[in-house]
């Protein structure tokens, strides 16, 4: 049985969606929170149990059968991100997986501006030391969180952020994608993978281009002090531990931590990654 945690957030439950389009579902399970959650994945015949990284306990039973699990990185900032990804990872372990699959970042580094790179080093280092065939995903930027950035653009029509860096923003399904074939095809990806990327960096520039010409607005990019744009962000109701996080996003682009591209990803999949232009138009269309 192939078991992937986090099936109800976005990137889980893609991953999940794959799978179902390659083997049959009696052999996927899924770990969750609260299982009320993947009802729909329950009719169509997934394994759903619940079980939460940060009650280790939990997870025996979830895993129970497991052949491969996918680890998601836990969505949790701080100190407890690590220890709840070695928990699900240690889980895995025990529950006599043969290869143990986790959600890196392309950018994973004990020194990275970004406090969630220094956590996906720590896991990736844990991972290493289980002596189980394992793959990190070192994923591309998320694509989809430009999409926090667009109404307020389209409202002021300027993308008013900090100064910036080149980032391979990456799709989500693109991603799903590259996880289902790690879980499924044996020798596909093994160990620390290649930065797993759109073949393209773009800067908040670029982005405010690519919104022009979906819209046929024009949206200007304006660079904002980082002080001045915390403080404007915590003015907006965005809690200001939230800005202080987003602004090391900035500050580990602009040190140009993200301005990685690599052609894996698109041998992996086999087909050409979805661009910033269609992430971008698709959230357009749905607003």
């Amino acid at each position: 049985m192939l078991i992937v945690t986090g099936a109800t957030g976005r990137l889980g439950g893609l991953i999940v969606n794959r799978l179902l389009e390659r083997i049959p579902a009696e052999r996927i399970g899924v770990s969750v929170r609260d299982v009320s959650n993947a009802a729909d994945l329950a009719e169509r015949g997934v394994r759903v149990r619940a079980g939460d990284f940060t009650e280790p306990g939990s997870l025996k039973h979830a895993f129970e059968g497991a052949e491969r699990v996918l680890v998601v990185s836990a969505a949790i900032r701080g100190g407890g991100a690590s220890a709840a990804n070695s928990a699900a990872i240690d889980a895995a372990r025990e529950a006599g997986a043969r290869r143990i699959v986790y959600t890196s970042h392309q950018a994973a580094s004990p020194t990275s501006l970004f406090p969630p790179q220094r956590v996906h080093a720590a896991t990736e280092e844990h991972l290493e030391q289980q002596g189980v065939p394992y793959t990190a995903l070192r994923n591309g930027f998320y694509a989809s969180a430009l999409s926090h950035y667009l109404g307020p653009a389209l409202e002021s029509g300027t993308l008013a952020v900090p100064q910036d860096g080149l980032v391979s923003w990456t799709a989500h399904e693109d991603l799903a994608e590259a996880a289902a074939v790690a879980l499924t095809e044996d020798g596909a990806l093994e160990g620390i993978t290649p930065p797993l990327t759109a073949p393209r960096t773009l800067d908040f520039a670029d982005v405010a281009d690519i919104i022009s010409r979906i819209t046929g607005r024009t949206v200007t990019r304006v660079v904002m002090d980082d002080d001045e744009w915390t403080a404007a962000a915590v003015a907006a109701g965005m809690p200001r531990p939230a800005a202080e996080f987003t602004l090391t996003m900035f500050a580990a682009s602009r040190r140009g931590e993200f301005n990685v591209t690599d052609p894996a990803l698109e041998a992996i999949i086999g087909r050409p990654a979805k661009t910033v232009h269609e992430v971008l138009e698709a959230v357009v269309r749905s607003r």
